[in-house]
């Protein structure tokens, strides 16, 4: 799961941001996720702050916002578009299927240009399907390595920053007895953001250079099996074979101070600092040394055509990008802004530095490749599939190729129906 601008009232704008010059007793309506663990912060308490600043700013502009649990959210937003009843606006995890099928406005159709150019680089780019932004980033998150620190003081160890000391650092917890000296989920909860992790870490990932898909890679290939032979192999993942732990699992046994390291987000320190366990964070240690790119996730702020409320929708979209509403949407919830100017207020906040390790690592990030309408299909076969590759006796070689063969022929399958 995976979270900055100036309330801009100066829309001198890039493609349909000027005055709204008919907008009055317009409503738009915007479906959103919910980002909340409780009815005390759900994000309707968010987006209703938000919509009462901007409606008395706009009087004649409404806004109705929805918020729905990420379990029904995506879901919610196909069944109104299928039904011929689109919102104006999503905020939700995925965009291409609607770019492909030529359902939404590009940012540069919507915002000014002072917000626009305000989008961190890499997500603006995750955000485009042949060169134009359609996904506009909502929200970020990046991964780092905790450890629990009475585990390592215990162990007489420091943190990790290759493979190889994370591995006897593994062997060490492991002779002291830790359940899991490094939790590797690769259960179907969340398989696929484990595995990018590591793969980065290898110098591979999902794509090639050139955004193909690359699943089977040479580098891939010697990653999965360094992690069957140095870690799965030696019993170092813990009693639970990494195909059947969870994500979710996984953070509350470490929460539970039974893991020593673990790849986690943010809501991690939440979860462990409610149970009194203390940990550190380092960035990803790599094959040979700290990991040149660590895994990025975000979510989106989609504009629907279907209304045509262009305007409406881009004066509404620069207020929510406004610096003070990015940053307390992050903050409210432990996510990353996807603004430049947001995330220097925050890396320059004092109270904001529990975050900056993860911040730190957003110029390094690599993204989901959600621009490719295939993802879905690919990811959903990760979930289910990987943990074969690093089980005894499994076969990384097989097993990505496989996925690549899948990916190869879903990708090929969405282009010929697009």
């Amino acid at each position: 799961m995976v979270a900055g601008l100036t309330a801009l009232g100066m829309t001198a704008a890039l493609g349909g941001c000027g005055a709204l010059g008919g907008s009055e007793d317009v409503t738009l309506r915007l479906v959103a996720a919910d980002y909340g663990d409780s009815a005390g912060n759900s994000s309707q308490k968010y987006w209703d702050k938000v919509v009462a600043a901007y409606e008395d700013e706009h009087p004649g502009v409404h806004v109705d916002v929805s918020v729905y649990s990420w379990n029904d959210v995506d879901r919610k937003v196909k069944e109104m578009v299928d039904s011929g009843d689109a919102p104006d606006l999503a905020q939700i995890g995925a965009y291409a299927d609607y770019a492909a099928a030529g359902r939404l406005y590009t940012a540069d159709e919507l915002l000014s240009i002072t917000t626009q150019a305000d989008f961190a680089g890499q997500l603006a780019d995750a955000g485009k399907v042949g060169g134009r932004q359609y996904g506009m980033p909502f929200a970020a998150s990046t991964r780092v390595l905790f450890y629990n620190k009475d585990l390592f003081d215990a162990a007489g160890l420091t943190p990790p920053t290759t493979w190889a000391e994370l591995a006897s650092d593994a062997e060490a917890l492991e002779d002291d007895g830790v359940s899991y000296p490094y939790a590797l989920p690769l259960g179907p909860e969340e398989a696929q953001a484990e595995t990018m992790q590591w793969l980065l870490s290898g110098g591979g990932g999902y794509t090639d250079t050139l955004g193909s898909y690359g699943i089977d890679s040479p580098e891939n290939v010697e990653t999965l099996t360094w992690l069957r032979d140095q870690l799965v192999g030696k019993g170092l993942t813990g009693p639970v074979a990494p195909a059947e732990l969870n994500r979710a699992d996984a953070f509350a046994a470490f929460a539970a101070g039974k893991v020593g390291m673990l790849n986690g987000h943010p809501s991690l320190m939440k979860i462990a600092e409610k149970k009194g366990v203390k940990f550190g964070m380092v960035p990803m240690p790599g094959a040979d040394g700290e990991s040149k790119s660590t895994m990025g996730v975000a979510d989106w702020m989609l504009a629907f055509k279907q209304n045509g409320h262009r305007d409406e929708a881009g004066q509404f979209l620069d207020f929510v990008y406004s610096e003070e509403n990015v940053l307390d949407f992050s903050r409210e919830y432990d996510l990353l802004p996807v603004t430049n100017s947001a995330s220097r207020a925050m890396a320059a906040a004092p109270e904001d530095q529990e975050l900056r390790p993860f911040l730190d690592e957003l110029a390094f990030a690599e993204f989901y490749p959600v621009g490719h309408t295939s993802w879905a299909e690919v990811s959903a076969a990760v979930k289910t599939g990987i943990g074969k590759a690093v089980a005894a006796g499994g076969s990384p070689s097989a097993v990505l190729g496989g996925l690549q063969g899948r990916a190869v022929r879903a990708e090929a399958d969405s282009r010929s129906v697009g």
